[in-house]
């Protein structure tokens, strides 16, 4: 797939690994590992989801739905939030956190509770880019 035709917000560069791509944008893996965390980042300089046109709302929606499969496929969470705040970072970029009952912010959220940190090893990191490549070969 193509580069991402759109530059990320320098916050989402600073707390993201890059991933790769999907149909409609970019793919980013929070960098703290307490939590299954994807960021959607859309191709696109429209601020707030619901304003985006009818095919890229679309395609975007989808995409989530397909890392919504991988993250409870992936780490066996029983529920997977999502968010599109914007109110810090004001790029369009999607959250998908995966949750179960007993992580490290339950039954909070993860905004303002996430106290703790881990990192991905790097072997960790290079099979999670692999298998979300795989997702849109």
């Amino acid at each position: 797939m193509p580069a991402s035709r759109i530059a990320l917000h320098p916050r989402l560069a600073d707390d993201t690994h890059v991933l790769g791509r999907a149909p409609s944008g970019t793919l980013l893996l929070h960098r703290n590992a307490l939590l299954p965390w994807l960021i959607l980042v859309p191709d696109t300089e429209v601020l707030d989801l619901l304003a985006l046109p009818p095919a890229i709302l679309q395609q975007a929606l989808d995409d989530c739905a397909q890392l919504d499969r991988y993250i409870r496929s992936r780490w066996g969470v029983e529920r997977v939030n999502f968010a599109a705040i914007g109110n810090i970072v004001p790029q369009l970029h999607l959250h998908r956190v995966g949750r179960k009952v007993g992580d490290c912010c339950w039954p909070l959220p993860v905004w303002g509770h996430l106290t703790s940190a881990a990192t991905y090893a790097t072997g960790d990191l290079a099979a999670i880019r692999a298998e979300v490549a795989a997702l849109w070969p």
